[in-house]
Formats: structure tokens, C-alpha cells, sequence
């Protein structure tokens, strides 16, 4: 009897997909180990907390609380990818927030006003770093250090040494830019602590329908212009097993007072980055100078404009950060901000960004940012001692590095 046996092409095709999926792991590879090890540190909370950690309340305020940290390790990414680093993101964010929350008390600015105001501070501030890194050659290391220590001295001179709570505001500017911070997305019905929030249901949905959408038409894009796309079979139960995640993640808001604005806001400012970073020109050619500066330069890429559209759009971010975190605060404080740089950097890093450069996801900043803010919450409920809250946390940012610089020796 004749063995049949499978013909050249498709044993090339076979090695093809299975060069697709490897490629597929090893890229996303840190992403997927992030995002198992924040499901491990929740249980692990969960059992140390008996429970209260997975409570929805606390995860609810949990979400909230990450806003602000994944709002700078988002631009983070994009700072660490073009080879940069910036250490002024938790002074600067304290400022614009200072700045806000004063429009609003002495100048009785109406908080869209004070809002737009507030980014063109941050725009400001963003382009006098990148003068200075771009143009004039000062590493930016040096140049967020300056602007670390100067705005931390005029957060003080603004708020004249003490906390500015917004209820000096006029009562009606306060409420709406309390929402930013504290506010949830409205119900079509009235809704109770015991009933699910209509439209935050429908949002979750949507969102992942979208997801689920995007997904089909980029694997039939793939396909039409002959790339090699895993079986329908394993794309299903990816797309199964992502729905169900984002699925479990946004019931845990829906089920207690629904989604907060502020992450819909995170959420939005993500999908916009991965386009930034994934589909422009301006995306593409920061990882090219991040990955090799000379042969950027020599491929025709203005490395000074760019460096400097970099930090301004870094400034925008960092004021927008400064905005949730005053509206969640519903104070301006002298403390604002403190450490702020540190878990941005570490979110970046944790989520998979390289500090060589030229490597790094946005959605991975995210996943840092949850990583990082579930490990205060987690400790803060354990009352475990101020010392060693800083000393694991400093220790898991080292332990993220130090796997980063073993995969780039690989």
C-alpha cells in the first residue's frame, strides 16, 4: 500500500505557521508572563486579605487608582523606545495638577477652561525639555532631574505650602471636574449597589465586539496579501479566551457602580497610542532611533524634531495625569506626584519596554500599571510596614530589568 505523505509545499507551509506562532510568543512573550503574574499577585493578595482584595469595591477603586500611573507609563513607553528617559513626569504632574486646581479656587475658571489651560502648561513644559535634549544636546536624563527638583519647589510656591482643596471652588465648576477623577459612566435606569449599571454593560460589550471585529478583519488582511495566519480553530479560542478576560475585568466595575471615566479615558488614550506607535510614521522611526540612532540618521529621519514632538507630546500626557490625579484627589496637594516617575518607569519596564530602547508595548504599560498599583493596594491592606512596601516594590522593578538584560543577551 502506497504511504501518502505530505508534498514540499505543505511541509513549508507548516514550518511557516509555525515560524508565525513562535514569533507571535516570543514578541508578546513578556505581555503574556506580565499578565499571568498580575492574576498570581491577586491571588495571592486574595488569600492574604481573606478575600477583601477580590471584593469588587476594591478592585473597582484598584482600577481607579492605576489611572494615573498607566496614563505616564503610556508616554513612558514611547520616552524609554526613542532611548530617553524622563525623571520630572511626578514633579511636572504635581504642578499642572496645582496649576488646575488654581484656575479653578482663585481665578474661578470653569473646569473645561481650567482643563485646556492646564495641557498648554504641559505642552510648554514638554517643549522646553525637548529644546534642551533635541537642540542643545543636554541628556534628558539630566534635563527631567532639573525639572524634577524646580517644579517640586514651585508645586510649594502655588499651593503656598499646603493642601488647596477644591471645595474653595465654585460648587458647580468643583462637581463637574470632580467626575474626571471619582465619576462613573451614567445609567440609562436607576441603578442600586445591588443591580448591574446598564450602559456600563453595553460599553464592555461594544469594546469587545470591537476587539473581536479588528481581530477578523486583520487576520483577512493578512491572508489577502499571503502572509501566514494561524487555524480558524486556534483563532477562535484566542479571541474566546481575550473576550473572556475583558469580559471578567469589566464586570468587576459593572457589577459594583459601573466604569469610571477615568478609565474609559485610560482606555482611549491606549488605543490611540498603539495606532501612534504601531501605524504613523512618527511611531515607527522613535523605535528606529531607539533601536539604532546612527542608522536612523542615516535613513533620513530628523532625529532633533522628532526627539522634540516626543517630549512635548510627553508633557501633554504627564497634565492630563495631573488632571485625574487632582479631580480623584479633589485637592492639590504639596505631596502630589511624589514617586510618580518611579512607577511610570516601572510600569513601562514591567510591561515589557526595554531601557535599551527601540522595544516596548502600550498595552504592556498598562499591565505594569496594574502591576504595580495592585501591589500597593495589596500591601496597604495586609498594613504591611511602609519600609518594606518600598523594598519589594524596588526589588520586583530590579527583577524586571534584570530579565529584560537576559532576553537581549539571548
Amino acid at each position: 500500500m502506497e504511504t501518502l505523505t505530505a508534498g514540499p509545499q505543505e511541509e513549508e507551509s507548516k514550518v511557516a505557521l509555525k515560524d508565525v506562532l513562535l514569533s507571535s510568543i516570543k514578541k508578546n512573550g513578556k505581555q503574556y508572563t506580565m499578565f499571568v503574574a498580575l492574576i498570581a499577585i491577586w491571588t495571592i493578595f486574595s488569600f492574604l486579605t481573606e478575600g477583601i482584595f477580590f471584593t469588587p469595591r476594591n478592585l473597582s477603586n484598584l482600577f481607579v487608582q492605576a489611572a494615573t500611573t498607566a496614563i505616564l507609563g503610556i508616554g513612558m513607553v514611547l520616552i524609554i523606545v526613542a532611548g530617553h528617559i524622563d525623571l520630572s513626569v511626578g514633579s511636572v504632574l504635581g504642578f499642572c495638577g496645582a496649576v488646575c486646581a488654581m484656575l479653578m479656587i482663585r481665578l474661578e475658571w470653569g473646569a473645561m477652561t481650567a482643563i485646556g489651560a492646564t495641557l498648554l502648561v504641559g505642552l510648554a513644559i514638554g517643549t522646553w525639555h525637548g529644546f534642551w535634549v533635541a537642540y542643545r544636546g543636554v541628556p534628558a536624563f539630566i534635563v527631567s532631574l532639573a525639572s524634577m527638583l524646580a517644579f517640586r519647589g514651585l508645586i510649594i510656591g502655588i499651593t503656598d505650602g499646603q493642601t488647596q482643596g477644591l471645595e474653595m471652588a465654585p460648587p458647580h465648576v468643583a462637581e463637574h471636574f470632580k467626575l474626571i477623577g471619582q465619576g462613573y459612566f451614567p445609567t440609562i435606569f436607576p441603578a442600586t449597589e445591588n443591580t448591574i449599571h446598564d450602559t456600563s454593560l453595553y460599553l464592555s460589550l461594544l469594546f469587545i465586539a470591537v476587539y473581536v471585529v479588528s481581530s477578523l478583519r486583520k487576520r483577512a488582511s493578512r491572508i489577502k496579501y499571503g502572509f501566514q495566519v494561524p487555524p480558524m480553530g486556534r483563532e477562535i479560542a484566542r479571541l474566546v479566551l481575550v473576550s473572556a478576560i475583558i469580559g471578567a475585568f469589566s464586570m468587576i466595575m459593572v457589577i459594583y457602580l459601573g466604569i469610571p471615566w477615568c478609565i474609559i479615558l485610560v482606555l482611549a488614550l491606549a488605543v490611540i497610542f498603539n495606532f501612534l506607535a504601531s501605524n504613523t510614521t512618527l511611531g515607527r522611526h522613535l523605535y528606529a532611533i531607539g533601536g539604532n540612532k546612527d542608522a536612523a540618521l542615516l535613513s533620513g529621519i530628523n532625529i532633533r524634531w522628532k526627539t522634540m514632538l516626543l517630549f512635548m507630546i510627553m508633557g501633554v500626557m504627564t497634565a492630563v495625569a495631573g488632571i485625574v490625579y487632582t479631580a480623584r484627589l479633589n485637592a492639590a496637594t504639596t505631596s502630589a506626584g511624589q514617586n510618580a516617575e518611579l512607577d511610570a518607569i516601572a510600569a513601562a519596564v514591567i510591561g515589557g519596554t526595554s531601557l535599551m530602547g527601540g522595544e516596548g508595548t502600550i498595552f504592556g504599560a498598562v499591565i505594569g500599571a496594574l502591576v504595580m498599583t495592585s501591589l500597593d493596594n495589596g500591601m496597604s491592606l495586609m498594613n504591611l510596614d511602609i519600609t518594606w512596601q518600598y523594598v519589594i516594590k524596588g526589588l520586583i522593578l530590579l527583577l524586571a530589568v534584570w530579565v529584560d538584560m537576559a532576553q537581549r543577551k539571548k
